[in-house]
């Protein structure tokens, strides 16, 4: 700022640069929101195909490690 500034073109300057950091934090706070839902849902996906992998694995008649039939 520029000493010759009357107080109120300060004190305009500095309203304009908190309206812009409030509006930059909420938008920050919306990504950062939309970010942890967004890894909560993948977090209960990665839960869940965990859980159906362990029970295809239990489910399965022969080692995994045994050779096919025709060796």
């Amino acid at each position: 700022m520029a000493d010759d500034q009357t107080p109120s073109d300060r004190i305009e300057a500095l309203e304009m640069r908190l309206t812009y950091q409030d509006e930059t934090i909420d938008t920050l706070n919306q990504t950062v929101t939309a970010q942890w839902k967004q890894i909560d849902a993948l977090t209960r996906q990665i839960a869940a195909l965990s859980e159906r992998l362990a029970q295809a694995e239990t489910s399965v008649a022969a080692p995994a490690n045994e050779r096919p039939p025709h060796y």
